[in-house]
């Protein structure tokens, strides 16, 4: 991840394209470094061609002659002068024993533990370049562009422009590549050509992009003598950087050293800052001591954010002033259930550019563009296949279902000729700890609890659902006593697999089938009986509760709920549709695979009348939430009356750039759920993997064996999973949404291990500490869908050794 050192300055240098003097120019920042009596390094991870025209042979020559000394090291290295991915392809070919190219998080790490190294060497404020090859997009050695292949470490950038024909456009595109990658371009360096002019034109075309531009005098042609050659450069660099240390190189060195010092400021002041102004979610001011309890994100990448350290001691240093004063965290709950591919995906970023490019934002009211269009018909040919004829978009999941509940109550009203005030006592069925979201209207489809304000009126009832788990290596259903009073069944029944539990269509014959059938029927019926609100739609979290909890309810108790709902009033033979109550599925959370399959309905053998996704729909990248619903649910706002209309919507219905990111994030999304790595994910549950049961396979990317573990341990209750959710519920008397005994358990996994094993390492090779969140005495961890697994191996062994302890 991103390093960052108080007295090391490190700049990355890339060029434009190639031939543009990379080398050269940043010789002469070495060199100009070196003449300021600052220790310099200089790194060249990959090197190809002949090695007397080595870049790190040029600049230790040209630069290595002062008494700070310079440091200059190349990390793989290949005779061929041709592209990295083509040399190294060429080397193992002339090998007797084939090897494999290096992979970027290889790659990356070499390079990260050399710039770790380097900052050990000293305690003097130093400086560091870090020189890449060819141009931005030139292949590492892998085939990855240089752009992506770098960006987990994210160093301050040095881009060197193109002085030749095409200069102009090649230097604004490499920069733009750049900055869409989230690189911070310090300084953009180039020569000056008499005939082209193009630093006569990239000068203020800079400025007024606030990033400092210099054109510098260009060498000579090359000579054909070595000696001669040798000479004259000798004489150019000294030019560039001369004795009186009164040129444009030393306004360059002093520009970064300027902007580095700032970066540290900034990030120093930035805690306090966010003390004065913020008011965090879910957090209460009063528990929060001071500085130190600000999580200062810097940046993030794949599963990690990069997180500043202050003055903490570094883990992965003894000496707290040689260490980066950035870290790897990881984002252990996926940053509120938002990430599906990882931070900063460069896939999904250039899918928001091209249609901020494109589109900007457009109004939707009766309009259509083609990402919106794209993304509504793969919804209703994924997760609405076979019910939904119509996509709404929103903003967010709780919008989205409010936008549900609107559908669902005039629908019910439509049919049932409710009018008048009798419209305002419709209530909803639900379960017990269900969360809908933060919006006062999806507040009132919930029981009062602690997410809920003063103005809250919880319209409706809720059953308290029977839960799976596992504990004490068994894989039970818990059942509510209510359920068993008249039954001859225990509140605990043990279950042979999750895959037993999960095959909803064959449970359906198990005598429990018609325990829960019962209890709901009579439920219902008392409800009737006392008088309880007239019911217009029954509302659920397929599989699991997250906000509740993370409860993960008997799939069959829902299954079983729904049909009892579906039967209990049925449609008139004239009204096709819906019967009984319209039932919504909040997928906000477990949709579009968090839990190893597209959609619910494939496990709980049960279809939606309207379901809403968000959360993984857009990657996490920008917010979006789509409410799908049946053709039966949408003729219901028909007529010739406006008013009859559903008269919702929100300013950026429907975003452009949200549907092209969204419709990106599926195509990656579903190649992925029929990759290799999923099907061995899918075997170590004993889940088959045959396609057509991909979509009905109870499965998790947590791995067995640790659960079976986790779940024995004195401090654990219980554990779950499903896909890449963990839940681990603690022993704890008080339990409940108040408790702390999860958060103060769990605080040491928040540092990062130094003593961990060889795998226990972010992008970058540095130990990582864990960022995650709690529910009271639940600990709740998640993992992207492509996390891979030495992250999870990692995860798992700091969880069961903090666990362990306790």
């Amino acid at each position: 991840m991103s390093i960052l050192f108080k007295h090391l300055r490190v700049h990355q240098v890339f060029g434009a394209n190639t031939d543009v003097g990379k080398t050269i120019l940043t010789t002469a920042l070495v060199r100009g470094s070196a003449a300021k009596d600052i220790p310099v390094h200089y790194l060249k991870p990959v090197s190809t061609g002949p090695m007397q025209d080595a870049d790190d042979g040029h600049v230790e020559y040209f630069a290595g002659k002062h008494k700070a000394g310079v440091h200059a090291a190349c990390l793989f290295r290949f005779d061929e002068p041709v592209s990295p991915h083509l040399a190294v392809q060429l080397a193992q070919s002339q090998r007797e024993h084939k090897t494999n190219a290096p992979s970027d998080e290889e790659f990356v790490n070499s390079v990260a533990a050399h710039i770790r190294k380097s900052a050990s060497l000293t305690t003097r404020p130093s400086h560091m370049y870090v020189e890449t090859a060819g141009g931005v997009h030139s292949p590492t050695l892998s085939g990855t562009t240089q752009a992506d292949a770098y960006r987990p470490l994210l160093l301050p950038t040095i881009l060197i422009g193109d002085a030749h024909l095409g200069g102009i456009s090649s230097t604004i595109a490499a920069y733009e590549s750049l900055l869409l990658r989230g690189y911070t371009i310090d300084l953009v360096l180039l020569f000056r050509d008499a005939y082209y002019r193009n630093s006569e034109y990239l000068e203020p075309f800079f400025a007024e992009r606030g990033i400092h531009a210099l054109a510098l005098a260009p060498p000579h042609a090359r000579l054909s003598d070595a000696r001669e050659e040798r000479a004259a450069m000798e004489q150019y660099y000294k030019q560039l950087v001369p004795a009186s240390q009164n040129s444009a190189i030393f306004e360059a060195l002093h520009h970064l050293d300027v902007r580095h010092t700032t970066r540290i400021t900034e990030l120093d002041a930035m805690a306090e800052r966010a003390l004065d102004t913020l008011w965090w979610p879910f957090v209460q001011h009063g528990q929060v001591k001071g500085a130190a309890d600000v999580n200062i994100i810097d940046s993030a990448s794949r599963d990690f954010f990069s997180v500043y350290t202050s003055n903490k001691n570094s883990a992965h240093s003894s000496d707290a002033k040689q260490g980066s004063l950035l870290e790897p965290q990881l984002d252990g709950s996926a940053s509120w259930w938002t990430q599906a591919l990882g931070h900063a995906h460069p896939a999904l970023t250039l899918a928001a550019a091209r249609a901020a490019g494109r589109y900007g934002h457009v109004m939707f009211p009766q309009a259509a563009h083609a990402p919106a269009l794209r993304l509504a018909d793969r919804l209703l040919h994924g997760p609405g296949a076979g019910w939904a004829s119509r996509a709404f978009f929103s903003d967010d999941g709780s919008t989205g279902m409010e936008v549900a509940l609107k559908m669902a109550l005039r629908a019910y009203s439509a049919r049932h000729g409710v009018t008048g005030a009798a419209r305002k006592s419709l209530g909803v069925l639900g379960l017990k700890g269900s969360y809908h979201g933060d919006t006062l209207g999806a507040m009132d489809a919930c029981e009062e609890g602690v997410y809920t304000c003063e103005w809250h009126n919880a319209k409706g009832v809720w059953l308290d659902p029977p839960a799976v788990a596992i504990r004490k290596g068994r894989v039970v259903v818990s059942i509510p006593p209510a359920m068993t009073a008249d039954e001859d069944l225990s509140t605990h029944v043990t279950m042979a697999s999750l895959q037993e539990v999960y095959d909803v269509e064959a449970r359906l014959q198990h005598p429990l089938a018609g325990i829960y059938k019962r209890f709901i029927e009579r439920s219902l019926a008392k409800l009737k009986e006392n008088g309880g609100p007239q019911l217009a739609a029954l509302v659920l979290e397929p599989l699991v509760m997250g906000a509740g909890g993370m409860i993960f309810v008997d799939p069959l108790f829902q299954r079983v709920l729904i049909d009892v709902v579906r039967a209990s009033e049925p449609a008139a033979s004239t009204e096709p549709g819906w019967s009984g109550l319209p039932v919504i599925f909040d997928e906000v959370f477990i949709g579009l695979y968090r839990l190893g399959v597209r959609s619910a309905t494939s496990i709980l053998g049960a279809r939606p009348d309207i379901s809403v996704n968000a959360k993984i729909l857009t990657g996490g990248l920008v917010p979006l939430a789509v409410t799908l619903a049946s053709d039966s649910i949408f003729r219901a706002f028909l007529s010739e009356n406006k008013t009859d209309a559903l008269l919702h919507g929100h300013s950026y219905t429907a975003y452009p750039v949200a549907c092209e990111v969204a419709n990106e994030t599926l195509d990656i999304i579903e190649r992925m759920a029929a990759s290799e790595q999923w099907d061995d994910a899918r075997q170590q549950w004993d889940a088959p993997t045959t396609p057509e049961a991909h979509e009905t396979s109870a499965w998790s990317f947590w791995e067995p064996e640790f659960l079976h573990k986790v779940s024995q341990l004195n401090a654990v209750n219980e554990v779950m999973t499903l896909g890449t959710v963990l839940s681990i519920k603690l022993e704890d008397e008080a339990g409940g949404y108040q408790s702390l005994s999860a958060q103060k358990l769990l605080e040491p996994i928040k540092i990062a291990d130094a003593e961990g094993s060889e795998l226990s390492a972010a992008p970058g090779g540095a130990p990582f500490g864990i960022h995650f969140r709690t529910l009271g005495n639940v600990a709740y961890f998640m993992l992207s869908l492509n996390t891979p697994r030495s992250v999870v191996h990692s995860m798992q062994d700091r969880i069961w050794k903090t666990l362990a302890r306790a």
